[in-house]
C-alpha cells in the first residue's frame, strides 16, 4: 500500500492546493454566494475521476490475457508518463500556481457562474485522471484488491486533512520541499510501474527475453518479510527480473532522478506566489 498512499497524498495535495487558492479568493474578495459553483465543478470533476477508474478495472477484466498485458502495459507507460511530467511541471509552476488560478476565476466571475464550474472542474479533473490512472498502474502487482483501494484513500484522506490545516493557517510546512521529496519517492515508483510495464509486454510476446534474468536471489528472499513486501510496493523489485525489466528500471530512475534533484537557478524576475490566504477569523461579538 505504501506506493499507493504515497500518490494519493501527493495527487491529493495538489488537488487540495488548487481547490484551496480558489476558495480563499472567493471568500476574501468577499464572493462567498460563488463558492457553490466550485464546489460543483470540484464535484463533477471526482465523478468523472472516479468513474474513470472503475472503467479501467472493470473493463479490462473482459479482454483475453494477452490483450490485457498489453493494455497494462500501455497504461503503465502513460502513468510513467504523467508522473514524470508532472512532477517537472509542479517544480516549475508550483511558485506561480496560485496567482495564475486566481487570474482564471476572476476572468471566470466575468462570464458567468458556468465558466466558474468550469474553471474549478478543469483545475481538479487532471489530477483526478492522473490519479486514476496512476492507482491502476500502480496496483497492478498486487493479487489483493482491497489494499490498493485502502492506501489511495488514506493518501487521499491525509492530503485533504493537510490542505484544510493549510488553510486554516493551523499547520505550516515546507511545500517546496515536500514535493521535492515525494517527486523524488515517485520517480522511483514510476521506475517500477515501467518495469512492470516492460514484464507485460514481454508476456503478451511484444519483447523478447521473458525468460533471461538479469539475476535471481530467490533462493535467499524472504517474500514474506516487511522489507520484501515494501521494496515490491514502492520499486517493484522482483527477485528475479528479466534484463529488459532490470535496464528499462536502470534507464528511467536514475537519470530522472538525477535531473530531478538537480538544484534549478530561479529567474530573477521571478516572485513566488503566497501560500493559499487563511479562512478569516469568525466576528466577535
Amino acid at each position: 500500500m505504501t506506493a499507493i498512499y504515497l500518490i494519493g497524498l501527493r495527487e491529493g495535495l495538489e488537488i487540495t492546493l488548487v481547490v484551496s487558492i480558489l476558495v480563499a479568493f472567493l471568500v476574501k474578495s468577499d464572493r462567498k454566494p460563488l463558492l457553490r459553483w466550485v464546489w460543483a465543478g470540484v464535484a463533477v470533476a471526482a465523478v468523472l475521476s472516479i468513474g474513470f477508474a472503475a472503467l479501467l478495472q472493470f473493463g479490462v477484466a473482459r479482454l483475453s490475457f494477452t490483450h490485457q498485458e498489453l493494455f497494462e502495459a500501455v497504461a503503465s507507460i502513460v502513468a510513467v508518463t504523467f508522473v514524470t511530467w508532472m512532477i517537472f511541471w509542479m517544480r516549475r509552476m508550483a511558485r506561480h500556481m496560485g496567482r495564475e488560478l486566481r487570474g482564471r476565476m476572476e476572468d471566470a466571475i466575468g462570464v458567468g457562474p458556468l465558466a466558474i464550474v468550469g474553471v474549478a472542474f478543469l483545475a481538479v479533473v487532471r489530477e483526478g485522471l492522473e490519479t486514476s490512472i496512476l492507482f491502476y498502474a500502480a496496483a497492478q502487482g498486487t493479487t489483493d484488491s482491497v489494499r490498493p483501494l485502502i492506501g489511495v484513500s488514506l493518501g487521499l484522506l491525509t492530503a485533504v486533512a493537510l490542505g484544510w490545516l493549510l488553510y486554516l493557517s493551523a499547520l505550516r510546512i515546507n511545500l517546496s520541499r515536500f514535493f521535492t521529496w515525494t517527486g523524488a519517492l515517485l520517480v522511483l515508483v514510476a521506475a517500477g510501474i515501467l518495469k512492470y510495464g516492460v514484464h507485460d509486454l514481454q508476456e503478451a510476446g511484444i519483447l523478447p527475453g521473458l525468460n533471461t534474468t538479469a539475476f535471481d536471489v530467490s533462493a535467499s528472499w524472504p517474500p514474506g518479510a516487511w522489507y520484501a513486501e515494501l521494496l515490491r510496493g514502492m520499486v517493484n523489485f522482483t527477485p528475479a527480473p528479466t534484463v529488459i525489466e532490470t535496464i528499462a528500471w536502470l534507464a528511467y530512475g536514475i537519470p530522472v532522478l538525477v535531473i530531478f534533484l538537480w538544484p534549478s537557478r530561479p529567474k530573477r524576475s521571478e516572485t513566488p506566489d503566497r501560500a493559499p490566504e487563511p479562512a478569516p477569523a469568525p466576528a466577535t461579538s
